[in-house]
């Protein structure tokens, strides 16, 4: 095995040149991460569109949805995003088109209560905000 060595002229050079390269890593946190397209990330509810036929509840591995009637031809969506393995199976089975997926991920919490999201009527499809 040969091994090649560096003169101090040449090290010299390729320092000075990585010192002042564009970074090959992300900066995330500091600046904002674009996700790819069809990343899945948090469900987004429409109860307007569902007609509770209840198989994105029976289609989801993980038993992570909860639909309940809550009137005539309204539904509300429990899901429980820390059971959620975010396949996107749901989304697929759903024949209304009443589940999305959204690009947001940051979802991490320290207390798993904050992570069971109640869709109803009144918020109007719309995630509550994870604190």
């Amino acid at each position: 095995m040969k091994k090649t060595i560096i003169w101090p002229g040449k090290m010299i050079e390729l320092v000075l040149r990585a010192l002042f390269k564009k970074p090959a890593t992300e900066q995330y946190p500091f600046a904002p991460m674009k996700m790819p397209p069809h990343f899945r990330g948090k469900l987004k509810f429409d109860p307007s569109k569902c007609i509770g036929c209840l198989l994105c509840m029976k289609d989801c591995p993980s038993n992570a949805i909860q639909i309940k009637k809550t009137g005539d031809k309204q539904f509300e969506m429990d899901i429980d995003l820390g059971k959620c393995i975010y396949c996107g199976q749901c989304v697929d089975s759903c024949v209304k088109k009443a589940l999305a997926i959204t690009p947001e991920f940051e979802l991490a919490q320290i207390d798993r209560e904050k992570l069971k999201v109640i869709f109803d009527v009144k918020s109007e499809g719309e995630c509550p905000e994870i604190s």
